[in-house]
């Protein structure tokens, strides 16, 4: 089957994960790793805490969002 819609390559990806489970193992892993990343990222950038809610409300009205 070759996938035309965004639907058939969910499908695709779902019967191959049925197939070979070692795939889920690697989006955990992937997953996992952006999450810890962007943890990371906002650690660094607004602090932790009251700091980051404060430092991020900042950020977010300095550039216009809020």
């Amino acid at each position: 089957m070759i996938p035309k819609t965004d639907l058939d390559y969910v499908k695709l990806f779902a019967s191959k994960l049925r197939e070979d489970n070692s795939l889920f193992e690697q989006q955990k892993k992937l997953i996992e790793s952006q999450m810890h990343s962007s943890s990371e990222l906002f650690r660094k950038r607004f602090g932790t805490g009251k700091d980051f809610k404060k430092n991020a409300r900042e950020y977010l009205k300095r550039i216009g969002l809020i």
